[in-house]
């Protein structure tokens, strides 16, 4: 979950190291830290801040033409200056960077003690850094192998050599790496975001692969050591740097953003004639998919419950068996994988480790498996091989929300190419294919007149307990809400199933705790009725979200905030539109870093 930067070439590296930190800072910011390799020494600046506050201190950085840098998401160690990286040998000539966790360091870090060594933090990363040097007589690659095949765990680490100051060498296992190739420089980065600025011609390792850097690319081997022809690759032209524009925050400006990028997932996809729709990544035509008797959408946190609306959806328009799995909880429990299912791993970075195990056994068992991902080149994108973009463009804030509805989008589109060949009419499938294309215009009508989101956040940020319910398609939003809640405004809160609240969580209830609930017009409506009479019952303030011109629910309500009528299935896109409003405007009601709030990271890269 840390951001790894290093480069090498004619340039001054300190530019582009901090350029890249700052597009890396989204996975991690408790920490950052850079090392300039000089003639002079290997330059370290290390501390506990961000990026930007870190670049002031660097007036007095030397001129150099190789680094590395790292902004730290702390997993081993607490959140100190001496824990921060870079992480230094004894002798101060060897200095790496590390993304990941060792899990074998006990045991390498007693052998490294007995042997002498003298360690300067708590983290598992410095082990590295001492490794290399016990094995380093001369030759900066041998050592570095010598190293790494002691290690056990995920990394992604780059080393500079201050007796070496023509290379860097990096390696990769379960933590991204992507190398750029420039005119005459090589940059390495945990993402492509982070070297967009200055090359689109970049190379992916893979798992157990090192990479020797010059100024004149990298040569790739195995751990095994055996050489890697690997050709490089252009970035597509969509592969953008994100700016906040006039928003005072990029959680707002991609909370504005979603008729758009709804309509870019849909772009291109659904064919309203035939009543039909078509994703190319997936190359499955009609024989493919009438021979799926499941589904399982694979996912953690926000692309989980997004996961849950696509189940929801292909139960009730395709009529296939669908769930949703949280993939931390699938990948270690020996599941049962059935030749005649399709699994979806769904991850906005497509870097989501726990997701990216839950592809590895279902491959290794023998099912077969898709992307659904944001980003272009991502892991999981290469690693199922076909599946689905769904161009949300980059999402910054680390508190996910225009992904989401992509995602939703996606598996709704997937969801109509199944119903056409089980299901659904073409009259059936054409009512459901204008009806997705209807949805980015209802965002925009929703966002354009968001309701009293002011008097909502004022009502939760006081509150000791805040309760999310929702049935059916709604229950999956107000977990979504809740999330976002905790997530940017820190407020303890929880989501159920409206008709399981009174198994337990109604005992929370005392007069005047908020009780948001998702209850748009649809099939579950009058049952929704009767469980926000029962939270009225105790004193509970229901913040409803519902359909337009139902004037009962919202009569009921203590605040009412209507959003336009859709189809059930269609509903999530709308109804999480003001809950993720509430979360942001609760956020700055109490101060809270928005874009970055604490102890998170947006790309999850270790377990």
């Amino acid at each position: 979950m840390c951001g790894i930067v290093a480069y090498i070439g004619p340039n001054d590296a300190l530019p582009r190291l901090m350029d890249g930190l700052r597009r890396l800072e989204y996975r991690g910011y408790d920490s950052t830290g850079i090392c300039l390799n000089t003639p002079e020494g290997l330059w370290v600046r290390k501390d506990i801040v961000r990026v930007d506050t870190l670049d002031q201190t660097l007036t007095d950085a030397p001129r150099a033409n190789v680094g590395i840098a790292h902004t730290r998401w702390a997993t081993h160690g607490g959140v100190t200056q001496a824990n921060a990286h870079p992480h230094l040998d004894g002798p101060n000539r060897i200095a790496i960077v590390h993304n990941g966790i060792i899990e074998n360091m006990a045991a390498l870090k007693a052998h490294l003690i007995a042997e002498g060594v003298e360690f300067r933090s708590e983290t598992d990363s410095e082990i590295i850094a001492h490794l290399i040097q016990q094995a380093y007589q001369g030759d900066p690659e041998a050592a570095f192998f010598v190293a790494i095949r002691q290690l056990r765990g995920t990394f992604g680490i780059a080393a500079c050599f201050l007796d070496h100051p023509d290379v860097i060498i990096a390696a990769r296992n379960g933590s991204p790496l992507v190398i750029g190739l420039g005119n005459g420089e090589t940059i390495l980065a945990s993402d492509p975001q982070a070297i967009v600025s200055w090359t689109r011609r970049v190379v992916y390792l893979n798992d157990r692969e090192v990479a020797i850097m010059t100024v004149d690319g990298a040569r790739v081997r195995t751990l095994a050591g055996r050489a890697v022809d690997r050709a490089d690759e252009l970035l597509e032209s969509d592969y953008s740097v994100a700016e906040r524009g006039d928003e005072p925050h990029f959680m707002l400006k991609e909370i504005k953003e979603q008729s758009e990028t709804v309509q870019r997932c849909l772009t291109g996809r659904i064919q309203v004639d035939e009543g039909n729709a078509k994703l190319g990544g997936l190359n499955m035509g009609p024989r493919e998919l009438v021979a799926i008797r499941r589904v399982v959408n694979l996912g953690c946190g926000t692309s989980y419950h997004a996961g849950m609306v696509g189940a929801m959806a292909i139960e009730a328009l395709a009529r296939v068996p669908a769930r949703a799995e949280i993939a931390s909880e699938f990948r270690y429990r020996n599941p049962i994988v059935l030749p005649d299912a399709l699994f979806f791993a769904v991850s906005q970075s497509g870097e989501t480790i726990d997701t990216l195990g839950a592809v590895q056994e279902v491959k290794v068992k023998g099912g077969e498996v898709m992307g659904v991902v944001n980003v272009v080149g991502s892991t999981i994108a290469r690693t199922c091989g076909q599946g689905v973009y769904v161009h949300s463009g980059p999402e910054v804030a680390v508190a996910s929300t225009k992904a989401f509805t992509s995602q939703v989008t996606a598996l709704l589109v997937f969801t109509l190419m199944l119903a056409r060949t089980s299901n659904l009419s073409l009259e059936q499938g054409q009512r459901v294919a204008r009806a997705l294309l209807d949805a980015p215009a209802r965002i925009a009508q929703y966002l354009a007149n968001p309701g009293p989101i002011e008097q909502a956040a004022q009502a939760v940020v006081g509150a000791r307990y805040v309760l999310f319910l929702g049935r059916g398609f709604s229950f999956p939003v107000a977990l979504e809400g809740a999330l976002k809640l905790k997530e940017i405004a820190y407020i303890p809160c929880e989501a159920y199933p409206a008709g399981e609240m009174k198994h337990g969580p109604i005992a929370m209830l005392e007069p005047g705790s908020p009780v948001v609930f998702v209850a748009p017009r649809d099939s579950q409506r009058e049952k929704a009725i009767s469980n926000m009479k029962e939270v009225q019952a105790r004193g509970a303030r229901v913040i409803a979200i519902h359909s337009e011109g139902d004037d009962e629910i919202a009569s009921m309500a203590w605040l009412s905030i209507p959003v336009p009528q859709t189809e059930d299935w269609l509903s999530p896109l709308i109804t999480v539109l003001p809950l993720q409003l509430l979360a942001y405007r609760a956020g700055v009601m109490l101060k809270r870093d928005i874009d970055k709030p604490r102890n998170l990271a947006k790309a999850v890269t270790v377990e």
